[in-house]
C-alpha cells in the first residue's frame, strides 16, 4: 500500500512522527476500483471516506427525469464521497462513480475515531479539510448565482486544468448546469475571441 501520496498531503495541514504514521498506516484500508465503478450509490449508507492516489470519480445525483446532475469532481490529493451520508450515516443522496481506474485509501468513521484518539492531530487535520470544502462548495454557490456560464466555464478551465483534460465535455456541461451543445457554442465563442 502506497501511503506515501496522503502522508505528503497531510504535511501540509500537520507533522506527524515515524511512530503517528506507523499507526496511520496500520488503519488504512486501500482499494482499487475499476472505470465505471461506483463507490457509493444513492440510497445506500456511504461507510467510507476516501483519499484519492490515482484516478478520477465523479459525485452527482440523478433527477426524477433520469437526467445527471454532477456536483464535484475528484483527481489525486482530493477527497471523495457522500459526505453527508459519511457523517450522519443516512442513506446518500448521491451516486460516486469512477472515471478512471482509481485507487483509494479509506477511513471508515470508525477508524477516524480511533485515529483521533491515538492521534489527536488528525482530529484538527479533518476538520480543517472539511472546513475547506464547505468554504469551496458556499463559494461554488455563489459563482452559479453571479456568473454568466461563460464565466463559470472560465472559472473551472483555470482552476481545474487537469480535470478538463480527462472528462467527456458533456459532463463539463453537467457540472456547469448547462447543454453540452450550450458548452461547444461557449468554447466556439472563446476560440473566435483569440
Amino acid at each position: 500500500m502506497n501511503i506515501e501520496p496522503l502522508l505528503k498531503y497531510m504535511s501540509n495541514f500537520i507533522t506527524l512522527s515515524k511512530e503517528e504514521e506507523d499507526i496511520l498506516s496500520s488503519k488504512l484500508l486501500y482499494r482499487k476500483y475499476l472505470k465505471g465503478q461506483y463507490i457509493v450509490q444513492h440510497g445506500d449508507i456511504c461507510k467510507y471516506t476516501g483519499f484519492v492516489v490515482s484516478g478520477c470519480t465523479k459525485t452527482f445525483f440523478m433527477d426524477s427525469d433520469g437526467q445527471e446532475h454532477i456536483v464535484m469532481f475528484s483527481i489525486e490529493d482530493w477527497w471523495t464521497s457522500d459526505i453527508g451520508s459519511f457523517i450522519t450515516q443516512t442513506p446518500a443522496d448521491f451516486n460516486v462513480q469512477c472515471l478512471e481506474n482509481t485507487e483509494l485509501i479509506m477511513f471508515s468513521q470508525e477508524i477516524i475515531e480511533d485515529l483521533y484518539i491515538r492521534i489527536p492531530k488528525l482530529e484538527r487535520f479533518f476538520r480543517q479539510i472539511v472546513e475547506k470544502g464547505l468554504v469551496a462548495s458556499q463559494k461554488r454557490i455563489v459563482r452559479s448565482f453571479s456568473l454568466s456560464a461563460k464565466e463559470q466555464y472560465l472559472y473551472f478551465r483555470n482552476e481545474y486544468p487537469k480535470i478538463e483534460q480527462r472528462i467527456p465535455q458533456y459532463m463539463i456541461a453537467s457540472y456547469l448546469g448547462i447543454t453540452k451543445e450550450f458548452l461547444s457554442k461557449i468554447k466556439s465563442q472563446l476560440i473566435l475571441e483569440q
